[in-house]
């Protein structure tokens, strides 16, 4: 099967950690073991990646220049995509005894200038803050900032992805049995002109929205989002919370999920699942080959089972 996995914040930065180099090596090594898991068992892998800690920490050292000296954020996606590219190939590598090639790809991702997004940013991005803290910057800095869970953080605008420019070249490495890393933090969101040509523009792309399109353009037969949760919840956060296995697009499209978490995996899930992909699944990191196998997390299937039609 060709599988796209999408690696969700926690395989780089636990929420608490400190934003060194090393703490995110080895959270990749983590990572790294459990998609060396997915190969040796035969499938073809293609890894996405979160990046907002990332993108806001150098959003954060630039803050250091003049205004008009620092980098917007598409260049800041590129050079995280790079980053953080570099670890997971070099520790997959490693977890695979350098077996199979792997490579990082910066991957543009087209937009539309006029999404509402722009107008209402809702995308976290960068450390978490006391409220506090988080209002004084974001008065000095011109922010928009929100709650995130008892905290707040800096929000930006997550328009829709719409199209791959680079998705001849990923098809290109697939069919050479070449492990792919691409679309890092949603990919590098640009828009397109007039006469064709490509420019970015400031936003950061929902990963896993970006991801399911890329799965969905490469007619993969799985999507796995993975987390540091176990699966979707009913009635989270109560104590009448319990996890769900199976469910249809339809079905779990009844539940009322948090904006900024859960929902935009299962949306991103089910989208996928809509348009012919057999199965996608949710949970965490340390049990995707479980989840691939529909033993762990929430698995996501059509009405016919998961058939890719």
């Amino acid at each position: 099967m060709l599988v796209v996995v999408a690696l969700g914040g926690n395989a780089l930065l636990r929420r608490g950690e400190p934003m060194t180099a090393e703490a995110q090596r080895e959270n990749v090594k983590r990572a790294a073991a459990s998609l060396a898991e997915i190969v040796r068992a035969g499938h073809c892998l293609v890894v996405t990646h979160g990046n907002g800690p990332q993108v806001g920490l150098l959003a954060l050292q630039g803050a250091a220049y003049k205004p008009d000296e620092a980098y917007p954020l598409d260049v800041l996606g590129a050079e995280t995509g790079g980053m953080i590219g570099y670890l997971i190939e070099q520790e997959l590598e490693n977890a695979l005894d350098h077996a199979v090639p792997v490579v990082t790809l910066l991957t543009q991702i087209v937009v539309d200038p006029h999404d509402p997004a722009f107008a209402n940013p809702t995308k976290p991005v960068g450390p978490v803050y006391d409220e506090g803290e988080a209002r004084r910057l974001a008065e000095a800095r011109g922010w928009r900032i929100a709650p995130d869970g008892s905290h707040w953080r800096r929000v930006v605008a997550s328009p829709t992805p719409l199209e791959i420019p680079d998705l001849r070249v990923i098809k290109f490495l697939i069919e050479r049995e070449v492990i792919v890393i691409c679309t890092g933090g949603g990919g590098i969101p640009v828009v397109r002109r007039q006469n064709g040509s490509l420019v970015g523009i400031e936003a950061v792309i929902d990963k896993d929205r970006a991801s399911a399109l890329l799965a969905e353009e490469l007619g993969a037969d799985a999507l796995l989002l993975l987390t540091d949760v176990e699966a979707v919840h009913r009635d989270w956060g109560t104590p009448q919370a319990t996890p769900i296995r199976t469910a249809s697009p339809e079905e779990i499209a009844q539940l009322d999920l948090p904006v900024g978490s859960m929902g935009p995996k299962v949306e991103a899930a089910s989208r996928f699942v809509r348009t012919g992909g057999a199965m996608a699944g949710i949970g965490r990191l340390a049990d995707a080959a479980k989840i691939l196998e529909r033993a762990s997390g929430t698995v996501i299937v059509g009405g016919d089972g998961g058939e890719r039609s």
